[in-house]
């Protein structure tokens, strides 16, 4: 299902052909937790921004409106409008981000409800299950994200944990996808790598995943309290043991120079709320560098956010607008920073893929690796 086009140095231009549509990698999915992005952004500006996969939450979902409500609306898709495919995260991610409201336990994790309190359960099976229901095109493996830096003997303990617990994600999946009623029997499961900052428990994990043939693998458990050249030093070990005929996905990283860099290491699929998160308080991406909208060199300037980008927002409005409304906090100016930091994660990838087609992805690493991390200075 994955097609390999061609390589430059570690570096991948490929294809993940799905039953909702191809994907075209190295690619950045647009995440929308609860099935929408936040700052208002709808599917069909998401078409238009070049956005080519949503990515929603298992657990979020599961919690409301319930994974039974998407399954009776027809799948995610339907219930979204959106016609492209759909990776949801597995729920796993929680274990981290909510360890103060859960217990892991062999069968899975017990988490107390963010929400209203109240008790849920969730396994290998749980999760597949829900993610059955959602119909989504690719579904997470469930696991455990651990903190780093975490004790040596923790981890291993954890990874062993999820090992086990991928086993029966595809077990369970195997089973679902043969049921007559599920909405996508085609549904794709990806397992994910992990063993905190520890090379050999991330290189002994990934030789043991690997053996289970599964659709795709993603390096889990970065950038999550590490810093950034230890997640480097994690992805250039592991890389080499990871099926080349296999997408690779790095979850929940990053910046646009995270990207460059890290598509120079092998990696084919990104994903993290950053774009959204930073356009809603004024921290905008450009090709020339980073801009604060909110400061107060921008309250008369007259020019789009980048006069290189092509985006709806670029194309209409000032800096001058823009700094207004999100001063302002006027939900029109967080939707028309959101879309303009969508469309340059969006088009970042589809220039690393022109520079991959072109033999020329050394030369675009080198001219843009330094300037995605700068402020920029005009």
């Amino acid at each position: 299902m994955f097609e390999l086009l061609k390589q430059e140095g570690r570096a991948r231009r490929g294809i993940l052909h799905t039953v909702h549509g191809d994907i075209q990698t190295p690619v950045f999915m647009n995440v929308g937790t609860c099935a929408a992005i936040k700052g208002g952004v709808s599917t069909e500006e998401l078409t238009k921004i070049g956005c080519q996969v949503e990515l929603s939450n298992t657990y979020h979902l599961h919690l409301r409106p319930g994974d039974g409500v998407i399954r009776d609306m027809g799948g995610i898709r339907k219930f979204m409008n959106w016609k492209g495919p759909v990776l949801t995260d597995s729920g796993g991610f929680q274990v981290f981000s909510l360890a103060g409201l859960r217990k892991i336990k062999e069968e899975g994790v017990y988490f107390a409800s963010h929400i209203d309190g109240r008790r849920i359960f969730m396994g290998p099976e749980e999760s597949m299950q829900i993610q059955s229901n959602l119909a989504s095109t690719i579904a997470m493996a469930f696991d455990e994200c651990v903190e780093n830096p975490s004790p040596y003997d923790y981890v291993r303990q954890s990874c062993e944990r999820t090992a086990r617990w991928l086993v029966r994600c595809k077990a369970e999946m195997d089973r679902l996808n043969s049921l007559p009623d599920t909405i996508n029997r085609k549904q794709m499961l990806f397992g994910i790598n992990q063993g905190g900052t520890y090379e050999d428990l991330r290189i002994a994990n990934m030789q043991q995943i690997a053996e289970l043939n599964l659709d795709g693998y993603a390096i889990g458990g970065l950038a999550v309290g590490e810093e950034t050249e230890e997640m480097y030093r994690i992805i250039d070990a592991v890389e080499p043991y990871m099926p080349k005929d296999r997408p690779r996905y790095l979850m929940g990283v990053g910046t646009p120079q995270n990207i460059l860099e890290c598509v120079h290491l092998g990696v084919d699929f990104f994903d993290r709320v950053m774009p959204s998160r930073n356009a809603r308080h004024g921290n905008l991406f450009t090709w020339e560098g980073k801009i604060n909208i909110q400061n107060e060199k921008y309250l008369k300037d007259p020019n789009p956010i980048s006069q290189s980008c092509n985006c709806p927002t670029c194309k209409k409005y000032s800096r001058s607008y823009i700094r207004h409304l999100i001063k302002a906090k006027e939900s029109l100016g967080m939707r028309l920073a959101v879309t303009h930091n969508l469309y340059f994660y969006n088009s970042l990838t589809a220039k690393i893929r022109e520079a991959l087609d072109e033999g020329s992805f050394e030369s675009f690493y080198r001219k843009y690796r330094n300037v995605l991390g700068e402020r920029n200075p005009d």
